[in-house]
């Protein structure tokens, strides 16, 4: 980041000579080359790392990166499936190596880093539930389990009736002597050699072309997410336990979220409070 945008703009300047105009200067320079809000709040972050270490080393009084003005951050654009798309895509995807996957990925509305990292012991086989405790990255050529995303990451959810059926064939047709044969012996979905599934190579392997495939929005992954979220709350289920589904902060968070759901969800309840009041009373 520094050695992309930072040090052609102020690179020759000495430390200490450093000027906060001299800094906002050349985040401009970045908005300028329509750099996004978060490459430019990135840089901005590694800057200050080092400014910092240069006050802990008493090479600089004070940080001339205080007080910069940086572009607000953008929300990522949403787009999610109708309840149409969704059957056409869950029913190509059946076909696919990565049934299960998808079918996991869409009911549960896990992220992919979760669901990447599912082993077959977070699964309650009797209750029909998945335990969602950690998450998988592939950090500088290693595969890394670490925490969720959050406390309330971590979360039980509740799996519909025909995934855990897919999950039980899934399990009766893993080859066992590969699977065993990796560092990676529980994990639920892998490679052919038993290696985690890199969720790049996911996307553009398998994701992609099922929705070149049946004419569907060219969305992201992770929008599977959004649509599973979207179309619970349109059948009604209540935002709280959406909420939890997700590993939200709160019910709030999730409404405000998904805040395009909400004009359907009036409709619904103003029709349903009409229907009860006005049962047997003629005006």
């Amino acid at each position: 980041m520094l050695a992309r945008y930072i040090r052609p703009a102020i690179g020759t300047r000495m430390l200490a000579s450093l000027s906060r105009l001299e800094i906002q200067a050349a985040y401009q320079a970045m908005i300028d080359r329509r750099l996004s809000a978060r490459a430019i709040r990135y840089a901005n972050s590694v800057l200050r790392a080092a400014i910092r270490q240069a006050i802990r080393w008493q090479l600089l009084l004070a940080d001339p990166t205080k007080g910069a003005q940086l572009p607000s951050p953008q929300g990522r654009e949403m787009s999610v499936l109708t309840t149409e798309q969704a059957r056409t895509f869950l029913k190509a995807a059946s076909l696919s190596p990565q049934a299960c996957l998808f079918a996991l990925a869409l009911t549960t509305g896990m992220r992919p880093s979760e669901y990447l990292g599912l082993c077959w012991r977070d699964i309650d086989w009797y209750r029909g539930t998945v335990s969602i405790v950690r998450t998988i990255h592939r950090h500088e050529g290693q595969w890394i389990f670490a925490d969720t995303k959050r406390v309330r990451s971590r979360r039980i959810v509740k799996l519909q009736t025909w995934v855990v059926e897919l999950l039980r064939k899934l399990r009766s047709a893993t080859d066992e002597a590969v699977v065993c044969g990796s560092g990676f012996a529980d994990l639920i979905f892998t490679t052919a050699h038993g290696e985690p599934i890199n969720e790049e190579y996911l996307v553009k392997k398998y994701f992609k072309p099922l929705l070149r495939e049946t004419g569907l929005p060219n969305i992201r992954l992770y929008d599977l997410r959004h649509t599973s979220a979207t179309l619970a709350l349109t059948v009604g289920v209540a935002p709280k336990v959406v909420s939890e589904q997700l590993g939200h902060a709160s019910a709030a968070f999730t409404l405000d979220t998904y805040s395009h759901v909400l004009p359907h969800m009036q409709d619904e309840a103003a029709a349903k409070m009409e229907s009860a009041l006005m049962n047997g009373l003629s005006l």
